[in-house]
């Protein structure tokens, strides 16, 4: 039984701390954290919590995989915390890369839409299933009314979007809305219809409903000029001129060229997706269904959410993300349930069998992190599964209607009034992968060996020339108290930071102050050069070595400049972190 106050306690520790977390969100298994400082995070130690199933930096998120109980944590660590929310443009945060902020950007948007879309969706192909069966008239105020609470999600998207964007760019959500909704307004969409010209220039008859990109560029000009003018408005009248000015460029402005310029990038991204389809159809679908399990791990899949929407709004189906996501889905499924069959280990057992349950309908993480990710044999058997699962699901041309994780009671999503038999094949496949993926598990598992009990050693140097003293001595909680991991702490005497072993470069920060190393023997090590010294954002520091690079005891790493740190009132004292011991006794330089 998971006590979700005290594990929320703890993974607010080992993500740094209160005062480390710029912004929290969840999505349907995930805590996705926005540190200010990712050094801080202790991955290690957020897996070892009670209810977490694993802990991940992607896309510029601390990411803590909780499973299907993620609102229960979410709620825990926002009871004692309060409510988080982004901080202003000064946080001290690490400078992301732009494909971090646009994932983030559309993680934000985009990730918010899926429950309302997704249950309007399933009760309208439930309403259409029970219609198609004959246990509800398709003429009767039954079926019409559920219809009607179906669609109205996807007719009202662009002001879903509008209020996700707002929230998201931090302007007033009402304003944003009343922008958006202007195009969607009865009057607006048949003066569209009929003609209407603006300073002379004739506006693209587009029908806005159900439309996302429109809106998203709408509210970002929105957001644009909310900023500019309010800096220049007088304060008095504020109130009205600012959201006054604000709508009118933004709605001509939409009307002339950024609605249109929206509603055909989505034309154009579904149109790309269908031609990939059209003619690769069964290979794309195998090779997206046998990726998507290292898609998942790293975030990457929530890249497809903008195309799975945009699809369903411009042509009614989607052919490629969901039915790759059936075959993945069900084959994490079949893996569990064989690895709790075979493995005698009474923990993993236990693990698999609610792993396999959840994966049964539709949330995989759990046996991707749980299972797969620690054990290459069942996460090549997943993968195997899900290639040659989605390729036939290509090859069966299988359509999805509805925008949700695919599992045994999301399974109306397939039904197609056009096509009965889509859903029918879709419910083979649904068996097939769970079936399929089983015996190859069954056939490729193994218990892990146990581990030798002869341990061994490790002597590792230090890594800048300087006075050693304990990690207590360093003003910063989280390497003091050894919350990332023991080791040791240098006063520095030369702007050098030198490998401390033979090993890999695994880590490095533009900002130059940390560098994280593996050494030969397996052991991981994160160097820390200075306190707070991320705030310089890199200035005073030149990282000499690479990602990946294979370095010899006494190469230099990093070179700083000691004497201007100290100038900028920074303390430079240097820490050397054992993330992991990897089963061995690690011998450090003696402290002074």
């Amino acid at each position: 039984m998971v006590d979700y106050n005290k594990s929320a306690e703890q993974i607010i520790k080992f993500v740094g701390g209160k005062e480390n977390i710029s912004k929290l969100i969840h999505c349907s298994t995930r805590l996705r954290f926005s540190l200010n400082d990712m050094d801080k995070a202790n991955l290690e130690e957020l897996k070892q919590i009670n209810g977490v199933l694993g802990a991940v930096n992607s896309s510029g998120q601390c990411q803590v995989i909780i499973g299907n109980n993620v609102v229960e944590m979410y709620d825990a660590i926002n009871k004692q915390f309060g409510q988080v929310i982004a901080r202003t443009e000064e946080s001290n945060a690490t400078k992301e890369k732009w494909y971090q902020v646009l994932l983030d950007y559309l993680i934000a948007i985009f990730q918010p839409l899926i429950p309302a879309i997704a249950g309007g969706g399933v009760l309208k192909a439930l309403t259409m299933l029970l219609g198609m069966l004959g246990w509800i008239s398709q003429t009767s105020s039954l079926y019409q009314f559920l219809n009607f609470i179906g669609t109205a999600p996807l007719y009202f998207l662009p002001i879903l979007v509008a209020i996700t964007t707002a929230q998201k760019l931090n302007v007033n959500i009402l304003v944003a809305v009343s922008v958006v909704g202007t195009l969607i307004l009865p009057d607006f969409v048949t003066s569209l219809a009929k003609g209407i010209s603006l300073f002379n220039i004739k506006l693209t008859n587009i029908t806005y409903s159900s439309q996302v990109f429109p809106a998203i560029l709408a509210v970002f000009l929105y957001a644009f000029l909310e900023k500019k003018i309010t800096k220049y408005c007088p304060k008095p009248i504020r109130i009205f001129f600012v959201p006054l000015l604000c709508m009118t460029i933004t709605v001509i402005a939409t009307a002339i060229a950024l609605g249109p310029l929206g509603y055909y990038f989505g034309v154009v991204l579904t149109s790309i997706i269908m031609f990939l389809y059209n003619h690769f159809g069964f290979v794309a679908c195998g090779l997206l269904a046998g990726l998507l399990p290292i898609m998942v791990s790293m975030g990457m899949h929530k890249a497809f959410i903008p195309y799975v929407i945009s699809a369903l709004s411009n042509s009614g189906c989607e052919v490629l993300y969901q039915p790759a996501s059936l075959a993945h889905n069900m084959s994490e499924c079949g893996m569990s349930f064989a690895v709790a069959i075979k493995t005698k280990d009474s923990e993993l057992r236990s693990t698999a069998i609610s792993a396999g349950i959840s994966a049964l309908f539709g949330i995989t993480e759990p046996a991707l992190y749980g299972i797969g990710l620690q054990h290459k044999r069942a996460l090549l058997a997943t993968m195997i599964s899900s290639a040659i699962s989605g390729g036939i699901i290509g090859l069966l041309g299988i359509k999805s209607f509805v925008p949700v994780g695919p599992g045994l009671a999301s399974l109306p999503m397939f039904a197609d009034k056009a096509d009965p038999s889509n859903l029918f094949r879709a419910i083979f496949m649904f068996f097939f992968s769970i079936v399929f993926s089983f015996i190859i598990a069954l056939i490729l598992w193994k218990d892990p060996e146990e581990t030798s009990s002869t341990t061994k050693r490790e002597t590792i140097g230090s890594p800048v020339k300087g006075t050693i003293v304990p990690l207590s001595e360093v003003k910063d909680d989280v390497f003091s108290k050894e919350i990332l991991g023991k080791g040791i702490a240098i006063k520095p005497t030369e702007g050098k930071l030198f490998a401390p072993s033979d090993g890999t470069i695994t880590m490095t920060y533009k900002t130059g102050h940390a560098v994280g190393m593996k050494t030969n023997n397996g052991t991981e090590l994160l160097f820390h050069i200075g306190i707070n010294t991320v705030k310089l954002n890199g200035k005073y520091f030149k990282v000499v070595v690479k990602e990946g690079q294979k370095v010899k005891k006494g190469d230099v790493l990093v070179n700083f400049d000691l004497d201007s740190i100290k100038l900028a009132g920074f303390d430079p004292i240097t820490v050397m972190i054992i993330t992991n011991t990897n089963g061995q006794k690690i011998n450090l330089p003696k402290v002074n």
